[in-house]
C-alpha cells in the first residue's frame, strides 16, 4: 500500500488534492476511525515542521468504500471559494464505475429524482417529483468490457447522496461490490467499484485551468480496465 504522501496528486499554497483510498474516512463520524483529514493535517505538520494546528477545509466528500480524488483546501478563502465552486456545479467531475451488467443503450443521460433515508443511509430513486425528492442527473457511456464486467464512465451533473450507486442500480447496472444496492457479493475489501477518476476546474485563487487524474486502485479488474482504456 502506497503512503500518504505519496498519493498526492496536486498541491499547493492553497490546495491539496489525494487519492483516496477505498475505506477511508473523508472526515470523522460514529466509527471513531482516523479520518483522512486528520491524517494529512498529522503528515502536513510533521513534513512542514508547523507549530500549532494545521488547518484543512473538506469542501466535499467520497462515500467511504469509493476511492479517488478528494480536494481539501489549505486556507479558509480557498475553502469558501472551492465551495462555491462545487454549490455552483463549476467542477466537472468524472468516475470510473465497474457494473455486472452492461447498460442497455452503450451511452445516456440518467435524470430523474432521489430521495435520501437516513436510517437506512441509502438513497432510492424515483421518476416523478415529491415532496423532499432532489433532482439527479448524469451521463454514463460504456467505455470497455471484459469477460463479467463493464466499465462505464460516469460525468455527474448533480451531486446527490449515494447519486452514482443509486441511480446505476436503478437501471439494472449494480455496482461491483456494492450490497446496499443489490451486488450479490462484497469484494474483499469492503470497497465498491466506483471510483472518482478526474476533476478538472478554475483554481479558486490562481485562476489556472487544472484537470487532475487519480490511477486507480491496485486491483487486477481496476488495472485491467485502465489499460484497455489506455489503448
Amino acid at each position: 500500500m502506497s503512503s500518504l504522501s505519496d498519493r498526492i496528486l496536486y498541491e499547493d499554497n492553497h490546495l491539496i488534492v489525494v487519492n483516496k483510498l477505498a475505506g477511508e474516512l473523508v472526515q470523522g463520524d460514529k466509527t471513531g476511525d482516523a479520518p483522512l483529514i486528520d491524517l494529512l493535517k498529522d503528515l502536513i505538520k510533521v513534513r512542514d515542521n508547523k507549530p500549532g494546528k494545521v488547518f484543512l477545509g473538506s469542501p466535499h466528500r467520497l462515500d467511504r468504500p469509493v476511492s479517488g480524488i478528494v480536494i481539501f483546501t489549505k486556507t479558509s478563502k480557498a475553502l469558501a471559494r472551492m465551495s462555491k465552486l462545487f454549490h455552483d456545479k463549476e467542477i466537472e467531475k468524472t468516475y470510473w464505475a465497474i457494473v455486472s451488467e452492461a447498460p442497455k443503450e452503450k451511452s445516456s443521460r440518467l435524470a430523474g429524482w432521489m430521495i435520501k433515508n437516513s436510517k437506512q443511509n441509502k438513497s432510492y430513486v424515483s421518476d416523478e417529483e415529491k415532496k423532499d425528492h432532489k433532482h439527479a442527473v448524469l451521463s454514463y457511456t460504456t467505455k470497455a468490457s471484459g469477460d463479467r464486467y463493464h466499465l462505464l464512465e460516469v460525468q455527474l451533473e448533480t451531486g446527490r447522496h449515494h447519486q452514482i450507486r443509486a441511480q446505476l442500480a436503478h437501471m439494472g447496472c449494480v455496482i461491483k461490490g456494492d450490497l446496499k444496492y443489490g451486488a450479490g457479493r462484497s469484494n474483499p475489501d469492503a470497497s465498491i467499484g466506483l471510483h472518482a477518476r478526474r476533476a478538472q476546474f478554475t483554481h479558486p485563487v490562481t485562476q489556472t485551468a487544472l484537470s487532475i487524474e487519480a490511477p486507480v486502485p491496485v486491483d487486477a479488474l481496476w488495472q485491467f480496465f485502465e489499460a484497455a482504456m489506455a489503448k
